[in-house]
């Protein structure tokens, strides 16, 4: 398992998957809290519990997954909807928050 990366953090009634735990080259355990702290300022993808996503840059999140982003794009099946400076996300309506995989330019 050594090397292994996880990307996404997921929420299940407000306790957090233990698959998202990675072991890294290490020997070190890397927690979910990690990882959130480590993608701040990065391109991510926000998948609401209405199937709704947001992708744009991870300005800051708190302990109730309430998250802010900049340059943030709306997607509803897939299809671009809307374009916002900036994005205010109450927590209880995350589903995922993963690392974008890709630009933001790109479209993925």
């Amino acid at each position: 398992m050594s090397g292994t990366t996880t990307t996404t953090t997921t929420t299940d009634g407000g306790s957090v998957a233990s698959s998202i735990r990675e072991k890294s080259s290490s020997s070190t355990i890397k927690t979910p809290s990690d990882f959130l702290k480590s993608i701040r300022g990065r391109p991510v993808v926000v998948k609401l519990n209405s199937g709704v996503d947001y992708r744009g840059i991870l300005a800051c999140l708190d302990g109730y997954m309430n998250i802010a982003m900049e340059q943030t794009e709306e997607y509803v099946n897939g299809q671009l909807k809307n374009k916002y400076g900036d994005a205010f996300i109450r927590g209880n309506n995350v589903l995922y928050i993963s690392t974008s995989k890709s630009t933001l330019a790109e479209g993925a």
